[in-house]
C-alpha cells in the first residue's frame, strides 16, 4: 500500500471552471480587433472536418489540437515561425469554446502567459458575422 495521497477526481465542468479562473478569456469582437492590429495570433485547433464544413477565419493559423504545444513552444524544435516568444498573445479557437480552454491552460504551463481562448469558439465568430472563408480543396 502506498503512503502517498491520491488526487481526488474532478469532473470536466469543474476542471473547465478551474482552468478558466487562471486567465481572462476573450470575446469575439476583441479577438477580431487584436488579430487585425497584429496584437494577437489566432490559432484554430478545430479538426479538418469542421474546417472543411464551416470554413476558416482569415489569417488564423491552423494547428490541430494534438500538435499545439509542440508548434507554439518558443523553445521547441518543431515550433512554427510565429512562436517567437513566451510573451506571444495567442487566442486559441475551437468549435464552441470548450477544448480551447483546456488548450490555453496547457499553453500557460509552457510559459505562454498571455494565451487565452475565444468565448464561444468559431461558432460565436461566425454568428457575430465576422469574416469566414471557405477552405481550399
Amino acid at each position: 500500500m502506498s503512503g502517498g495521497t491520491t488526487a481526488r477526481p474532478v469532473g470536466i465542468d469543474d476542471l473547465l471552471e478551474r482552468v478558466r479562473a487562471g486567465y481572462r478569456r476573450i470575446e469575439v469582437r476583441e479577438a477580431h480587433e487584436a488579430a487585425r492590429t497584429g496584437e494577437a495570433l489566432l490559432v484554430d485547433i478545430r479538426y479538418a472536418a469542421l474546417r472543411e464544413r464551416d470554413g476558416l477565419i482569415p489569417g488564423a493559423l491552423v494547428i490541430e489540437r494534438n500538435e499545439l504545444e509542440w508548434r507554439l513552444d518558443p523553445r521547441g524544435s518543431h515550433r512554427v515561425p510565429e512562436a517567437t516568444s513566451h510573451d506571444l498573445r495567442v487566442v486559441v479557437i475551437c468549435n464552441e469554446g470548450y477544448a480551447s480552454s483546456l488548450a490555453a491552460a496547457s499553453l500557460h504551463q509552457l510559459g505562454l502567459h498571455r494565451a487565452t481562448d475565444l468565448v464561444g469558439g468559431f461558432q460565436a465568430w461566425r454568428e457575430e458575422g465576422l469574416p469566414v472563408e471557405p477552405t481550399q480543396s
